[in-house]
């Protein structure tokens, strides 16, 4: 594949940061997003715009995707699915079920193109700093192709295998995260009942052999009280479903599944996956 057209879909809170990492790669890309207004940052760096799907794939051999869940990446596969799709790349960054993955894949080659899905472990602010981990799967070749890419997206890609093995591994890496959330939580906020407060237990967490980036990174949340979205509460809630869907099933996912969904219902789901603590604060520390 000679000087590939580059195309990014999806400008949410992963997908701007690491779109403009490609820019400032020297990478010529052009964006589409479905709320035109988030286009402006991208385009104002150097990026083209796009304001259909059919513009996307018509005009692009290499088109990289960052969307929400199952429904929308079923929804933009479908318009870009219209069109010919001969000799096109599309890597898909998004976190779906296995079973999607393996759909797109199978009408993508059936039409002649390639698949590679691509999902990121990782938030925000690895987004932005181009430390993500990429957790790839599909055609070999497709994937030693776009490592030029995800060399300037991670700090390390893995090839996993035939596509559903990458979404299948960011389902076990986000339930773990979801489960050392939860007790995180829960560790604050048994200490804070019992006279510690939580200043000095998040310093005793971050100290200790618990420790962690991912406790560093959320320790000024807890102390505030304030929630900004690095990974939004949301996401998580539908990858545990994801995971219990490919046959996760024990009490502590049964459990994550339900203090997570209760998140949801006291409308959390757009704050970071760390305010599960006023969940969990108001249905078991009250």
């Amino acid at each position: 594949m000679t000087t590939p057209k580059i195309s990014w879909i999806g400008l949410g809170h992963m997908g701007t940061p690491m779109a403009s990492n490609l820019l400032k790669a020297g990478f010529d890309i052009a964006v589409y997003n479905r709320s035109v207004e988030k286009l402006k940052p991208l385009t104002d760096a150097g990026a083209k715009p796009y304001t259909s799907l059919d513009d996307v794939r018509d005009n692009s051999n290499v088109i990289f995707t960052m969307l929400s869940d199952d429904s929308a990446v079923s929804s933009v596969y479908a318009d870009l699915l219209k069109g010919s799709v001969s000799e096109k790349l599309f890597i898909n960054m998004s976190t779906i079920s296995s079973e999607l993955t393996k759909r797109l894949a199978a009408e993508i080659e059936s039409k002649g193109g390639y698949y590679l899905e691509a999902p990121v472990s990782g938030s925000v602010k690895p987004a932005i700093d181009g430390t993500l981990i990429i957790l790839a799967a599909g055609r070999e070749p497709d994937y030693e192709f776009a490592t030029t890419y995800f060399e300037k997206l991670g700090k390390l890609s893995l090839y996993l295998g035939e596509v559903g093995q990458g979404a299948k591994a960011k389902l076990a890496i986000n339930y773990y995260m979801s489960v050392v959330i939860e007790g995180l939580a829960e560790t604050v906020l048994f200490a804070e009942k019992n006279g510690i407060d939580k200043e000095t237990m998040m310093f005793i967490v971050n100290e200790s052999a618990c420790g962690s980036p991912m406790s560093k990174m959320k320790t000024p949340s807890i102390i505030q009280d304030n929630y900004p979205a690095a990974f939004p509460l949301k996401h998580m809630d539908k990858d545990i479903r994801l995971a219990k869907a490919e046959g996760l099933n024990t009490e502590t996912s049964n459990a994550m599944k339900n203090i997570y969904q209760d998140a949801m219902e006291a409308n959390l789901g757009d704050n970071d996956l760390m305010a599960v603590i006023k969940t969990v604060k108001s249905k078991y520390f009250k």
